[in-house]
């Protein structure tokens, strides 16, 4: 029989996180299905340890510390688990359960967007962030071109979005007092591989 008339295998979040916690590689889990998480390449890699070295030396002797993406969040309100490549946390961390490895109340995170996971890092994926009472700002970082955007939850709960694209720009996350320059979060970052290295034409 063809694989696609095959049932699909629905697992409850117990299921997952039982799974999940033995496993070797990271999967997120959405409405009963676990998704492998595809590994990140070179220039997603150095945006996301630039960030968590900009926000940790920041965020020194304050009550908020960046957490890097091997902290799970679960989105309370939609049932997501996911790994956010950066995850910011102020005050008293509350976790799911008592093995202490899944966050419900990210402060910020930061998603570096790449090619296969930007549309649903926009959009689905806020949608659902938007969820959770704790998140006060969102931000994506391209790593394909210079590009950094930001989402604040205003009073009112709607969200302010700032955009910013030149090495020469800077842009805060207000709700833990970090000002990040792009030049920082862009350092040693390369958007294409460089190519091998040939021998020289023979004249």
């Amino acid at each position: 029989t063809a694989m696609s008339t095959l049932p699909k295998t629905y697992l409850t979040p117990e299921q997952y996180l039982e799974i999940e916690r033995k496993a070797d590689f990271k999967s997120e889990y959405y409405q009963g299905e676990m998704f492998a998480m595809s590994g990140a390449r070179f220039a997603h890699i150095g945006i996301v340890a630039n960030a968590m070295r900009e926000l940790g030396q920041q965020l020194r002797g304050r009550p908020c510390r960046p957490l890097s993406n091997d902290m799970r969040v679960q989105v309370t309100a939609t049932g997501l688990y996911t790994y956010p490549d950066v995850v910011v946390v102020c005050g008293e961390p509350q976790f799911l359960d008592n093995t202490f490895d899944t966050l419900l109340n990210p402060t910020v995170i930061v998603e570096v967007l790449s090619e296969s996971t930007e549309a649903y890092d926009r959009g689905q994926k806020f949608e659902q962030y938007r969820s959770l009472e704790s998140l006060k700002e969102y931000m994506m970082i391209s790593s394909q071109r210079v590009s950094v955007e930001s989402y604040t939850r205003q009073p009112d709960g709607s969200w302010n979005y700032i955009a910013k694209a030149s090495l020469e720009d800077s842009l805060d996350l207000q709700s833990v007092g970090c000002h990040l320059a792009l030049a920082d979060l862009y350092e040693k970052v390369e958007f294409t591989p460089p190519q091998p290295a040939t021998a020289p034409l023979a004249v």
